[in-house]
């Protein structure tokens, strides 16, 4: 298949995963991923697994991504998050998402926003590769606690 063939088809499930992430559902996001999947975070490898930051872990299989949007959830405040989507580029089974997070961490009450580029492959229908650059910084320092 060549990468234009692909293009709409990535879109699609690219589309789906943002409408999923949207509604909160982490089993539902966990079934459009492969059942192993290449996951990076753009963190400081100390600072993974942090007891304030959880979800920052390596990840690997379909379960594993359900778990990070549990623990995703579980601390930052409901209601006073938000992604922007600023656009998304698609390249054969490759996509790039650019954005902004913002939200509110529940331990210290502390509000940030973080600027954000997610890579994405998807084959077969599946999401295979999931790379986040994110704004490790503005992260950290609102859920410090120290």
């Amino acid at each position: 298949m060549t990468p234009t063939a692909t293009a709409p088809a990535t879109r699609a499930v690219i589309e789906e995963l943002l409408r999923r992430i949207g509604e909160g559902d982490p089993e539902r996001i966990a079934e459009l991923y492969a059942a192993h999947a290449d996951w990076k975070l753009s963190w400081p490898q100390d600072e993974h697994g942090r007891a304030d930051t959880p979800w920052i872990s390596q990840r690997g299989t379909r379960g594993d991504v359900a778990a990070h949007y549990r623990e995703l959830a579980a601390h930052h405040v409901p209601g006073a998050a938000d992604t922007r989507i600023e656009r998304v580029l698609v390249d054969g089974a490759d996509a790039v998402v650019l954005g902004e997070i913002r939200g509110t961490a529940r331990p210290t009450g502390r509000a940030y926003r973080a600027r954000f580029a997610l890579h994405l492959t998807v084959e077969d229908g599946l999401i295979t590769r999931h790379h986040v650059y994110e704004d490790s910084l503005a992260v950290a320092r609102a859920f410090a606690t120290g």
